[in-house]
């Protein structure tokens, strides 16, 4: 007894295209070895050519009725798959693997070297100005500006003036700080 000859790819598409499952299967069947042999051939690995494998398939199930020649859809599905397979190889060139050093590495916060140097002439222009200034003058800005941040009674006590002369004292210095040669250019 002979067996039965098996469907065209046409007359599988056409059943396909009609809602048939079976005929549906039947293409998977056919071409899903070839589909996968195609992706590995591009050295693609076992996850990629998954995603190979599905989005032909997709792409056959959103093409189905617009193929033009449906006896040859294995050549059509080939070419998808080949497609397919280098887009993702393109892709994976633009990912730049690094080791973990690479990524735990903390980014350099300091400033370029133009700005460093910009804030050293400020510092030394500050100082200069700070350093001509009377003694009392400079004690006052020391004690405002200090780390220790005494309170306005401790500073009246040092510097024997009342607490509530102390903001217009500092103000008054500073505006004298700003007037200075070295000062005036500088924003402070």
């Amino acid at each position: 007894m002979l067996s039965p000859v098996p469907p065209t790819d046409a007359a599988l598409v056409q059943a396909a295209r009609d809602g048939d499952q079976a005929a549906w299967s039947a293409l998977v069947e056919r071409y899903d070895r070839v589909i996968v042999s195609i992706s590995r051939a591009h050295r693609l690995g076992h996850h990629d050519v998954d995603d190979v494998r599905q989005t032909t398939w997709l792409r056959a199930v959103e093409h189905l009725d617009r193929l033009q020649d449906p006896e040859r859809i294995g050549a059509w599905l080939a070419t998808v798959a080949r497609r397919e397979s280098l887009r993702l190889l393109r892709a994976a060139g633009r990912v730049r693997p690094c080791d973990h050093k690479t990524l735990e590495r903390e980014p350099d916060i300091s400033p370029p070297p133009d700005v460093r140097v910009l804030a050293s002439e400020r510092r030394e222009a500050v100082r200069g100005a700070v350093s001509s200034l009377p003694r009392r003058d400079r004690t006052l800005l020391g004690m405002l500006f200090g780390e220790a941040e005494p309170s306005y009674a401790d500073i009246g006590r040092t510097l024997k003036m009342p607490v509530g002369s102390i903001g217009p004292t500092r103000g008054r210095v500073l505006e004298r700080l700003r007037r200075q040669e070295p000062l005036a250019d500088l924003v402070i």
